[in-house]
């Protein structure tokens, strides 16, 4: 009898990692349920008690490690910036080996499983819509924005340099950019039906193709990537005179 009662009393294997998860891992748990909840409710319907729903913890949890739900909010604001930004160092190595290489970089990136999903989606532009009434989250937009920004007028200003593009100014090509990009992430978000990532991807590179088309080949249904073996072509082509 004493042994089946401390058996009752032992607390499951799972119920005892979740108590005692790091703070790091619980962190990040709580801010992958407060990106659900958004998803699912925006940011007015959103609150502690359906981030703790989404998690399957206690609200005192959250209170521990956040302290408010505005707090929570803000670092869930800053994991995606963060997130996204340490994707864009892979498109900043690409570009040291060639800038259209960069660009193509940059495309793969914005429409990659794992951050253009529809659930961030969802977050990020309910964060952009609150933007203008809360001076943190315009403070963490406009830097995602500026880090994509800047690293799109370099890599478009290096392209124009070697593939001598006369009259055409890569300042508006990389604002056309980053505004296609924004678009087809609102399209992904609202018109699945009929908007996917593969085909917001060969908009963007059938853009860039218009643009440079020195560097960028015309995407076609059957062709994977068709712009990086033509931008690495075209970039070895042009150094090589």
């Amino acid at each position: 009898m004493q042994g089946s009662n401390l058996n009752r009393k032992r607390p499951r294997a799972g119920q005892a990692r979740r108590r005692t998860a790091p703070a790091g891992e619980r962190r990040q748990q709580l801010i992958a349920a407060t990106i659900r909840s958004i998803a699912k409710r925006g940011l007015g319907e959103t609150t502690i008690a359906t981030v703790a729903r989404e998690a399957g913890l206690s609200q005192g949890i959250i209170n521990l490690h956040f302290r408010s739900k505005e707090r929570l909010l803000t670092e869930t604001l800053r994991s995606l910036s963060d997130e996204y930004r340490d994707a864009c160092r892979d498109a900043s190595a690409a570009a040291e080996i060639s800038p259209a290489a960069g660009l193509a970089a940059m495309v793969d990136i914005d429409f990659r499983r794992d951050l253009c999903t529809r659930d961030k989606l969802a977050v990020w532009f309910a964060f952009w819509g609150e933007r203008k009434f809360r001076p943190t989250y315009r403070r963490l937009c406009a830097a995602r924005d500026k880090y994509y920004d800047d690293m799109a007028r370099t890599m478009c200003a290096r392209v124009c340099e070697q593939g001598d593009y006369p009259g055409l100014e890569p300042v508006l090509v990389a604002e056309g950019l980053s505004a296609l990009t924004d678009g087809l992430w609102l399209d992904l978000l609202v018109r699945s039906d009929t908007m996917s990532k593969a085909l917001a991807r060969r908009i963007t590179l059938a853009y860039l193709a218009n643009a440079f088309p020195k560097h960028f080949s015309p995407p076609s249904a059957a062709d994977g990537n068709p712009m990086r073996a033509r931008a690495g072509t075209k970039d070895h082509a042009h150094q090589a005179r």
